[in-house]
């Protein structure tokens, strides 16, 4: 299938800003020609102005340039002209934008002070009760008639009072009506955007951005992609509000928004940035401003040759087919490799900080979860036999060296490959780069059972010229496993864990990787040492969905509606639950996006009132309206149920 067929951004392989229309908020205006633009949303009562107004000055002093508020009733959007006037007062004029979900009352009030609403269109006129129903064209249209009739008020609103308005779709919170057509997918998200987009053209109103949210960030991606292949298809071309949801808090909140955002931003994507942690929202705009100014600059990158087929569906995921090789590759999970070859290891607690932990009692080695697959060694000699699952990895001329070849696996140039030396029957790991694949002696091992390709690139538009050369290898039909190896130099812990969320992560969510190899030279502050740089790897792929090592928490930012200190619990929760691998629990601090979420979760801890939680199985309520003390034992309790409850064990 061709480039122009599957086009979601100007190119694949040259960096270039894709081209929105540009919408003013306030005097800040966003798409076009303007800089990718930051914002972040209150956490406080918005009936709070000292608080909110307080909250706000630290938000901007760290970098926001749109501030939103939570007004999910009347009173809180009145309350908006109090803020504004106080901000004001104090010398601050960044644009605020309010959050609207179930009252249009409540947008329409707020349209009138300040200069952008934002509208959810899974609840701003529909109700969500997870209700199957088959509709008919006509009864189709009939309801979309009736959203008309409730949309089009705040629509003449804003276009009277030029106030700007966001059309956010949530997965989480598609209606009922784009459910039972279009099911939980992001062609779902995109139409539910599009009807609400179409009624404002209708009326002449284009002061519109558009987001497609959502805490999976391969389905954030997906839908994206396909909402910009849709308004092209009908002459659009809205500024975007990138976002993973609900993404959590500390390295993993970041790792999974750094994946959704960065992947779209790698190909020229959006126009604003909102990064959701369950943290202090002063935290979230200099993860969102790292980001962004990764790409000044960006264009100026090594050429890559352009695509003329493009192999892949953009919209779906599917894994490159390979064949296996010594556990790498086919249908198993893609592998770590840490490099330690630059440490001294005198004894066997030197792997306790890559997951492998020696009982010398029994002469046993203990695996942790994030145990890695792999380990370089380099020209360096292990002193100890190393745990059976552990694979270790020499230099070619070094592992020729070995008495015990079998102990180890060679890594290995293509010039070395090709030497006509002895290799290993087993596994070779070599050493490729874009312009290899064009060359004689890569044409010679393509497609050996015992080759694993390990694709290094030094081009700072990396992501795409790594994605390039697994299009060749597609098209050409070479199936050999790939290791994905990326490294960084003058690098700190924050930007290295971005970064590498960013490049890995966008490939292994198109199903490009059977592997990652990350490595840093130089590093700044902290010292970048295996169990970090272990630790972001097992990170990516988890929150790629590539493999799962872990709990995983689809925890949401906080706003003026949460019922609890979403920080505390998240952490309490977290404390208990951390070593039940592959269970997803998500904590919501209100019912705005809890029901829809959770269908992605395996368990939800939902505010309900005041001090009073819900707990859901996926998105069927369990126990509603438990006192929030007893809430975690009940949480537990019902895992237990399930069977799902192991004890926690010492590595």
């Amino acid at each position: 299938m061709t480039e122009s067929i599957r086009k979601y951004c100007n190119s694949l392989t040259r960096y270039s800003r894709y081209k929105t229309r540009e919408v003013y908020i306030g005097e800040i205006p966003l798409g076009g020609n303007n800089p990718i633009r930051i914002q972040s949303m209150t956490t406080t009562d918005t009936m709070n102005t000292i608080a909110t107004v307080e909250q706000s000055i630290r938000m901007i002093k760290a970098g926001c340039e749109y501030i939103r508020i939570t007004a999910p009733s009347l009173n809180e959007a009145q309350n908006l002209q109090n803020i504004k006037n106080e901000l004001r007062k104090r010398g601050y004029n960044a644009p605020l934008i309010a959050d609207i979900h179930f009252t249009p009352n409540a947008a329409e009030l707020a349209a009138r002070i300040v200069e952008k609403v934002r509208v959810n269109p899974g609840n701003y006129v529909d109700k969500k009760k997870f209700q199957v129903i088959e509709y008919t064209d006509s009864e189709y249209e009939s309801e979309i008639e009736r959203i008309r009739e409730r949309f089009t008020p705040l629509v003449k609103i804003c276009k009277e009072y030029g106030t700007a308005m966001r059309i956010g779709t949530n997965h989480g919170s598609l209606s009922d009506r784009i459910m039972s057509r279009y099911g939980d997918t992001p062609l779902g998200m995109v139409e539910s955007a599009l009807e609400f987009l179409r009624i404002c053209e209708d009326n002449s109103y284009h002061n519109i951005v558009l987001s497609m949210k959502a805490s999976n960030p391969q389905v954030m991606v997906q839908a994206y992609r396909l909402l910009i292949q849709k308004m092209e298809a009908e002459n659009m071309n809205y500024p975007l509000h990138l976002g993973v949801t609900e993404a959590g808090d500390g390295e993993d909140g970041r790792i999974k928004s750094a994946l959704g955002i960065g992947t779209l931003l790698e190909d020229g994507i959006g126009d604003t940035i909102r990064v959701s942690l369950t943290e202090e929202p002063e935290y979230e705009a200099p993860v969102a401003i790292s980001l962004a100014n990764r790409y000044k600059g960006r264009e100026n990158h090594k050429e890559i040759i352009p695509i003329e087929q493009f192999p892949i569906d953009p919209f779906t995921y599917q894994r490159r087919e390979t064949f296996e090789v010594a556990g790498i590759g086919g249908s198993t999970v893609p592998k770590v490799i840490i490099d330690l070859s630059n440490e001294i290891i005198n004894d066997h607690l030197a792997l306790k900080i890559i997951g492998y932990s020696y009982d010398p009692i029994t002469d046993k080695w203990n695996m942790g979860d994030q145990a890695c697959d792999l380990l370089y060694m380099g020209n360096n000699d292990l002193p100890f036999d190393a745990p059976n699952n552990l694979k270790l990895l020499f230099d070619y001329k070094k592992w020729l060296s070995l008495e015990e070849k079998t102990k180890g696996f060679p890594l290995l140039s293509i010039d070395e490959y090709q030497s006509k030396g002895l290799l290993s029957f087993v596994l070779n790991l070599v050493q490729i780069k874009i312009e290899n694949l064009s060359s004689k002696s890569f044409a010679e091992l393509k497609n050996n059972p015992t080759v694993v390709f390990l694709l290094n690139t030094e081009n700072p538009h990396g992501m795409a010229e790594q994605r390039r050369a697994f299009f060749e290898m597609t098209l050409r039909e070479i199936k050999n496993p790939v290791i994905l190896k990326r490294t960084y130099e003058n690098i700190d812990e924050e930007h290295f864990r971005l970064y590498s969320s960013t490049d890995i992560g966008a490939l292994l969510i198109d199903g490009m990787g059977d592997g990652v190899w990350l490595g840093a030279k130089e590093s700044i502050g902290k010292n970048l040492n295996a169990s970090f740089i272990n630790r972001t790897s097992f990170g990516i792929l988890q929150a790629a969905r590539t493999r799962i090592s872990k709990t995983e928490y689809i925890a949401c930012p906080s706003c003026g509606r949460t019922l609890f200190d979403l920080v505390e619990v998240t952490n309490m929760i977290r404390n208990k639950t951390e070593h039940l691998k592959g269970v997803k629990i998500a904590i919501m601090g209100c019912i705005v996006n809890g029901p829809g979420e959770m269908a992605d979760a395996d368990y939800g801890y939902v505010g309900s009132g005041p001090g009073k939680i819900t707990l859901y199985r996926g998105k069927e309520i369990v126990k509603r309206s438990i006192n929030s003390e007893n809430a975690l034992d009940e949480l537990i309790n019902l895992i237990r149920e399930d069977g799902k409850w192991v004890e926690m064990v010492e590595i």
